[in-house]
């Protein structure tokens, strides 16, 4: 059994700002054997006394994250777990993923707000006993935990597929436009649908409807990138948020009006691949004739070109995804004239 944090022999160290990591503002005092401001503050603590567990709150800027995680890294043998806000989940995704060399900054990550029950239950699953003079208020955290999971899950996943929800879509997109504005970069959205949806319904049932939003779930998601991020907001509707990635926007700011006015390649590189993709995939819930004849069609919008804020870049790729249906379908647009066609 670990002591309490006014002893010796500490475990577990929270680090950096708690402000937004736990439901409960007494869940760090009553979790942690030992916090630390940052990173640098952590690095001294570390090389003193041992942790089985260090857990460390991405902060808003990462200028300095990086560095700072990797002379963590090199100076303890704590496993090292961060604490990530919903927009900050593709960075900590980067973090905690080998390198060349088979390295990682971080060995995982978890979603913040948490429920206190939640990271007990999370350190207890990791062998890190607990003190006694807690338990019995993270057993009373522990019965309103399972609820919160559960309520979280119903609130940011489509069922169906998987993927995140509109919610979740629309509350990532803010944050992350907020980031961008803050620390420079573009963010890019897409949204589309499956041409003719409604005929394969009535034609061959939902079941096989169902089984072929499954299937344009998977394909999306194999062709975007690991930090993008897919969501499915309403009956063959979905939605890709696309954005800089994690690294490039704090290494990467540009007062470039010209290559501000401009779309990313990426975006459009991965709508082309898409479109063309699905255009030529087998839907076998459809039987023989199911080859080749499903097709899509879409709207691109960009920050800071086409909107500053989450609302205008849904409505302008409405507005783009419009423009393709009634120009014949299968297709996807850029926001704009006919010319800015996606081939």
């Amino acid at each position: 059994m670990i002591k309490n944090k006014h002893e010796n022999q500490n475990k577990i160290m929270l680090v950096g700002d708690m402000a937004n990591v736990f439901l409960d503002d007494s869940a760090p005092q009553r979790l942690a054997n030992q916090t630390a401001k940052n990173l640098r503050q952590a690095i001294e603590l570390a090389k003193k006394e041992h942790f089985e567990l260090i857990a460390a709150a991405i902060p808003s800027s990462t200028a300095r994250f990086v560095t700072e995680l990797e002379n963590l890294r090199l100076a303890c043998t704590s496993k090292i777990v961060l604490l990530a806000q919903m927009y900050q989940e593709p960075m900590a995704m980067i973090f905690v993923h080998p390198d060349l060399k088979g390295k990682k900054l971080a060995d995982d990550y978890l979603i913040c707000p948490l429920a206190a029950g939640d990271f007990d239950d999370y350190i207890t699953a990791g062998t890190v006993e607990r003190p006694a003079k807690i338990k019995n208020q993270i057993e009373q955290d522990k019965k309103i935990a399972g609820r919160i999971r559960q309520l979280e899950k119903l609130a940011t996943e489509d069922d169906l597929t998987g993927l995140k929800n509109r919610r979740y879509i629309w509350e990532f997109a803010r944050q992350i436009i907020n980031y961008a504005q803050k620390h420079g970069g573009k963010v890019t959205l897409l949204i589309f649908d499956i041409d003719d949806f409604k005929h394969y319904n009535d034609q061959y049932g939902h079941l096989v409807g169902d089984s072929i939003l499954k299937q344009t779930s998977t394909l999306i998601q194999r062709c975007c990138r690991k930090h993008d991020v897919v969501g499915r907001i309403g009956g063959d509707e979905f939605a890709v948020v696309f954005w800089d990635g994690p690294k490039s926007t704090e290494h990467h700011k540009t007062d470039d009006r010209r290559a501000a006015a401009e779309h990313p390649k990426e975006p459009v590189f991965i709508a082309r691949r898409f479109r063309k993709q699905i255009e030529d995939m087998k839907f076998d819930a459809i039987g023989p004739a199911g080859k080749g004849v499903l097709t899509v069609s879409g709207g691109l919008a960009s920050f800071p070109r086409d909107g500053s804020a989450i609302e205008g870049l849904f409505r302008k790729a409405d507005e783009a995804l419009l423009e393709a249906k009634a120009l014949g379908k299968n297709q996807i647009y850029l926001v704009g004239q006919p010319n800015n066609k996606v081939q």
